[in-house]
């Protein structure tokens, strides 16, 4: 069997394509629009094709779906489990003669998350590469007499790997009410499973409770459905909150 290549990936793809420039028109966010794609990517499992209706569909119809995708993604976040209203997914899944329930993404979110990163972190690299659609037209419309090398490479399905830098969130508490980075820890890992490599906290001196701290991800998809499309997001934990933000590395960073 002949290995898999990119343009192969970007053909199996097209219709997340599709889909991802129509809700990309209404998001005006890359971030959110590839979030909802991935979404959608991981339900087109089996007889659910919703995904595949998006291309086709009116403007208002395409922002009621980026609406209730983003509704899906925003109670990933929630402590408690929160239902999403998303009846226009639902009936787009029923037409697959499967009824997804509103419930499903509140009580499995773990599962949730594993898909849509896997998605992120694998093959949408490529799905959502622009540079590589515009070769991809250009290849076919006879505009390059070979193809190019960046779409004849080998596909592997294992998620590209990127520096640590890439995969960390900074933190931030209220004076007075950090968390113990056991407690942040155990929060993701009970939520979305086994996602984070290590909590970094702010070291302070004579029993001081430390006002920040880097919380750094397996993947650099979990740091992307956290804050989806935000700069910058807040999260409970028990009856404390914390602030959350792409890291952004600094020479003299205090954070150990």
């Amino acid at each position: 069997m002949a290995a898999m290549m990119v343009r192969d990936v970007l053909y199996m793809y097209s219709v997340a394509r599709q889909a991802y420039e129509r809700l990309l028109s209404v998001y005006g966010c890359q971030e959110k629009a590839r979030n909802a794609v991935a979404l959608l990517v991981w339900l087109d499992q089996g007889t659910i094709s919703a995904i595949h209706h998006v291309p086709a569909m009116a403007p208002d119809a395409v922002a009621v779906v980026a609406e209730e995708a983003n509704a899906v993604l925003e109670c990933l976040r929630h402590q408690e489990p929160a239902l999403p209203s998303i009846p226009l997914i639902s009936a787009l899944c029923m037409q697959g003669a499967v009824h997804i329930e509103p419930s499903f993404f509140a009580f499995h979110q773990d599962l949730v998350v594993r898909g849509v990163a896997h998605f992120l972190d694998g093959a949408g690299k490529f799905v959502f590469d622009d540079r590589l659609h515009v070769l991809l037209r250009r290849s076919e419309t006879g505009l390059m007499m070979v193809n190019p090398p960046e779409l004849m490479a080998p596909y592997t399905s294992q998620p590209v790997a990127v520096p640590e830098d890439c995969r960390s969130m900074f933190i931030t508490f209220s004076k007075g009410n950090a968390l113990h980075r056991e407690e942040i820890f155990e929060y993701f890992r009970q939520k979305w499973g086994d996602c984070v490599v290590r909590v970094l906290m702010e070291k302070k001196k004579g029993g001081q409770m430390p006002m920040y701290g880097r919380v750094i991800f397996k993947t650099e998809a979990i740091v992307k459905l956290v804050l989806n499309g935000e700069r910058l997001v807040k999260i409970s934990v028990g009856q404390r909150e914390i602030w959350l933000r792409k890291y952004v590395p600094r020479p003299t960073n205090a954070a150990a």
